[in-house]
C-alpha cells in the first residue's frame, strides 16, 4: 500500500504565498508522474500542475507564472510553491502520484487526503 501525505495548506491573504508538500510512503518501487489537483466548492476537480520523473512540468493556464511544481525523487516528495495567490485559488488541493509497487506491477494512481488552501481578499 502507498500513502500520500500532504502538508502546507492554510489561510493566506491575497498576494501571499504558500508551499505545499506531499510525501509518498509505503511499498514504492518507482514513481512516475506526480501532480497537484484542486477542487473548489461546487466545482469539479481540476489539474493544477504535473511533473514527470525527469522533471518535465506542465501547468494549467490559471496558475502559470505564479505556481512552481518541483520534486525530490530521493525523498519521493513533490512540492507546489504558490505565489501571488488569488481568492479564486481557494480550494482543497490534492496530491497525485503514478506508482509501481513492484517491478512487475502496473502503474496505479494514488491520491492524498487533500489540504485546504484559503485565500482571503
Amino acid at each position: 500500500q502507498v500513502h500520500l501525505v500532504e502538508s502546507g495548506g492554510g489561510l493566506v491573504q491575497a498576494g501571499g504565498f504558500l508551499r505545499l508538500s506531499c510525501a509518498a510512503s509505503g511499498s514504492v518501487f518507482s514513481i512516475y508522474a506526480m501532480g497537484w489537483y484542486r477542487q473548489a466548492p461546487g466545482k469539479q476537480r481540476e489539474l493544477v500542475a504535473t511533473i514527470t520523473s525527469g522533471g518535465n512540468t506542465d501547468y494549467s493556464d490559471s496558475v502559470k507564472g505564479r505556481f512552481t511544481i518541483s520534486r525530490d525523487n530521493a525523498k519521493n516528495t513533490v512540492y507546489l510553491q504558490m505565489n501571488s495567490l488569488k481568492p479564486e485559488d481557494t480550494a482543497v488541493y490534492y496530491c497525485n502520484a503514478a506508482v509501481k509497487v513492484t517491478v512487475l506491477s502496473r502503474v496505479i494512481d494514488y491520491w492524498g487526503q487533500g489540504t485546504q488552501v484559503t485565500v482571503s481578499s
